[in-house]
């Protein structure tokens, strides 16, 4: 049997256009004499729809989607797809997460979901009504397996009562499908392989899986669909970051390219901010350059997934700006060919000053600071709406993370692309951009990171170094590792107590904060639902 493996990058509630690149993908499977074409989950709504799922007209939408592809399909080949379905029991929630299966114009089997993910970013309990039961598909000598996404993650420490996997192995399928919108993290990619060739060898059968391509709102479908046989080893593996599209005619290995974890992070916030930026209309990006190394690498990511002519960027120096700053900001302006401009902030940031001489110190202290990254944010906020532009917002997820940022200043935009990357991580980013063509000046990869709003300010001057910094971080956010087990594991007890007491204390700053990229494990967000107002 002849499979092709159709992973595209499907948009939310774009219900046309989605059905168009399903209908354009299988006449092209037809034409290459596949038996069997495979797409991703939900791929007729896009994933995640979120609570558009409560909308009747979004549910009927969706079906009068469904019927227009099973119209369309008249051959004999066998198409798979995800879609939404309703939940006819009259017991439980209203609608199922499915795989249908159509051929010659019907519906010819369905497979709901069994495992529905409640955790970080995932909601399906809201929604959807579990399977209660496995069947096998027949399809000439094939009895084929049809799984969901998350129905192959069955782990070590289980999240679950059931084990879909044992379940169908005991059915002996000769083929198994897995039908995926699994987002991108790091690291994840590895988790990914071993649970589909524990799959692949429990079932005793070859296992096609089709990811989700793209990006929506903070979360990115890196793709990398590929068939893994019973005893291990991937047969094919389609690119990651991108559509593609591939029918299998042998079963010879496959290598694929190997990338490493910072090409994954650039190629997955490029693929983000564009696609963020297509599907949501905007043609334009703004953005404050400082010339510092955060403003630097968000206008090259920028640059890269926009084209230059679509990003702009604006210097805005203030009494404390260095001139060598400046001067980077200019440069990195001129490599990447974006346009540019400079706005003088000290006549504005004086007049603020004598507006407001009663009520601030003197000398200048933290309040004159954030006047001067509120002007900021209120410039960028009125070019973006003179020329429609969308604010990328410049912050790193160590700044973010114990509130090193001003809310309405520095925090003002409609996109953070860097809101999930720690600052070291941030200099890699630079260093890899570098790599491919050299844009961001060696001096502001080598100077000391400062917001340089007040005189001879470094970061260090109310951050612990960034290496360290980073490390609590992790452990924390993304490992949930308590105070004391940080501490064990070598850092200083009361560096680490202040670093979470910071944590837990800006937590109402960042449910402010523009929508990011979801890059580790754990990102702010829709991820991390956390109160603001809590002792704990």
């Amino acid at each position: 049997m002849k499979l092709a493996l159709a992973q595209i990058n499907p948009t939310v509630g774009d219900f046309e256009g989605n059905v168009q690149k399903i209908i354009d993908r299988v006449r092209w499977a037809e034409s290459e004499g596949a038996d069997l074409v495979c797409f991703s989950e939900m791929v007729i709504t896009g994933y995640p729809p979120r609570d558009l799922l409560e909308s009747p007209s979004f549910i009927k939408h969706a079906a009068l989607a469904l019927d227009k592809i099973v119209s369309a399909i008249k051959g004999d080949t066998i198409v798979c797809l995800g879609t939404i379905l309703p939940n006819t029991s009259g017991v439980g929630l209203p609608l199922h997460n499915s795989a249908v299966v159509i051929q010659k114009g019907k519906v010819v089997f369905t497979q709901h979901k069994t495992l529905l993910p409640n955790y970080d970013v995932f909601d399906e309990q809201r929604y959807f009504e579990p399977a209660s039961t496995y069947q096998l598909f027949q399809f000439g000598s094939e009895k084929i397996g049809i799984t969901i996404c998350e129905d192959l993650w069955f782990h070590e420490k289980p999240r679950y009562h059931k084990d879909p996997v044992a379940e169908l192995a005991e059915l002996s399928p000769t083929l198994v499908l897995n039908l995926s919108a699994s987002p991108f993290a790091l690291h994840k990619n590895e988790t990914r392989l071993s649970l589909l060739q524990r799959a692949s060898t429990a079932c005793n059968a070859p296992l096609v899986f089709v990811n989700q391509v793209g990006g929506n709102d903070e979360l990115v479908f890196a793709g990398g669909s590929c068939v893994v046989a019973p005893d291990g080893n991937v047969t094919i593996e389609l690119k990651r970051f991108e559509e593609d599209m591939q029918v299998i005619v042998s079963n010879a290995d496959f290598s694929a390219v190997q990338q490493s974890d910072i090409s994954d992070v650039y190629h997955a916030i490029v693929l983000g901010l564009r696609d963020y930026f297509q599907k949501c209309g905007f043609n334009k990006a703004i953005l404050g350059l400082s010339g510092g190394i955060d403003s630097s690498v968000v206008a090259a990511l920028a640059m890269d997934a926009l084209g230059r002519e679509a990003v702009m960027g604006i210097a805005m120096p203030s009494p404390y700006s260095s001139a060598g700053s400046l001067t980077d900001a200019k440069q990195l302006a001129q490599n990447l060919g974006i346009a540019f401009q400079t706005i003088p902030i000290e006549t504005v940031y004086t007049e603020f000053r004598n507006i407001l001489s009663e009520d601030l110190a003197s000398p200048p202290d933290l309040a004159d600071e954030n006047i001067q990254a509120r002007i900021r944010g209120t410039i960028l906020m009125t070019l973006s709406n003179r020329t429609g532009a969308l604010v990328l917002s410049t912050g790193n997820k160590s700044e973010i993370a114990v509130g090193y940022c001003t809310l309405y200043g520095d925090m003002a935009g409609g996109l953070a692309i860097l809101s999930d990357v720690p600052k070291m991580m941030v200099y890699e980013l630079a260093r890899y951009i570098n790599a491919q063509k050299p844009v961001i000046p060696e001096s502001v990869l080598t100077k000391a990171p400062s917001a340089e709003l007040r005189p001879n300010q470094t970061d260090q001057d109310s951050l612990p170094p960034y290496e360290i910094l980073d490390g609590i971080l992790a452990a924390y956010i993304e490992q949930h590792l308590s105070e004391d087990e940080i501490v064990k594991a070598g850092f200083d007890r009361k560096v680490v107590k202040d670093i979470i007491h910071r944590i837990q204390h800006n937590e109402y700053k960042r449910r402010q904060a523009a929508p990011g990229i979801k890059i580790t494990s754990k990102a702010f967000g829709m991820g991390r639902r956390l109160p603001i107002a809590s002792k704990w």
